[in-house]
């Protein structure tokens, strides 16, 4: 058995670890209803999905009849109440991701997370998915205050140092993962099942895989420090 030369895998949490469309896609057009305006298809609602709940429904709304401040404003919290009410009912694990995490475990290795999702909302997700015991810390949106959200350094420093710190490496599925990951000076993986907004190439990870069952054997063979 070969060694994984990681302390620490971090990970994005939607279109990374849990395939969350659907229940984003609840939220969304939950809030266009309301609005009078039609609704996505979970695949549209992938497209518009990374960078957190306000660009998310920005994105909805400039593609369904245009956005405003006040509009913005008056529905925002619509769509983060009922999101927040109903956040795992569509969401489940990608295929390979509880077997990769349980040889993870085995092998010393720490999970984290950090997500551009609400801090509050990615812990409540993960506690109801059942996987609040694998992560030593989950890192929001909202962490590390104003304006350090992901592609922010700090995020992945943040997750680090909770850690306790050691040689780390970050998975995601958007350009914001993978600069992250860059401006924390650590390496990055990226996911071409995610939430693409993008060719999975052009996100500038050092390794692309395509399923979990990869990122055992990627990890054993990365080079050592």
């Amino acid at each position: 058995m070969k060694k994984i030369p990681f302390d620490i895998v971090g990970f994005d949490l939607d279109g990374t670890l849990l395939d969350t469309s659907g229940d984003l896609a609840a939220a969304v057009n939950h809030t266009l209803q309301i609005i009078g305006r039609p609704a996505f298809t979970v695949e549209e609602v992938k497209l518009l999905v990374g960078n957190g709940a306000r660009t998310m429904l920005q994105r909805g709304l400039e593609k369904t009849g245009g956005c405003s401040d006040e509009m913005m404003k008056r529905y925002l919290p619509v769509l983060l109440k009922f999101y927040e009410e109903n956040l795992a009912h569509h969401s489940e694990a990608y295929p390979g991701l509880i077997e990769a995490m349980d040889e993870l475990h085995a092998r010393g290795v720490t999970l984290a997370i950090c997500t551009n999702k609400y801090e509050r909302f990615a812990k409540a997700l993960i506690e109801q998915m059942g996987l609040a015991d694998r992560f030593d810390t989950i890192i929001g949106s909202d962490t590390m205050g104003p304006g350090r959200s992901k592609p922010h350094a700090a995020p992945i420093e943040e997750m680090i140092r909770r850690c306790g710190g050691g040689r780390a490496i970050f998975l995601g599925d958007s350009i914001n993962d993978t600069m992250a990951a860059k401006n924390a000076g650590i390496p990055s993986i990226a996911v071409s099942f995610g939430f693409l907004m993008q060719p999975v190439e052009d996100l500038g990870a050092d390794l692309v895989i395509h399923h979990y069952d990869e990122l055992i054997p990627a990890l054993e063979n990365w080079p050592q420090a």
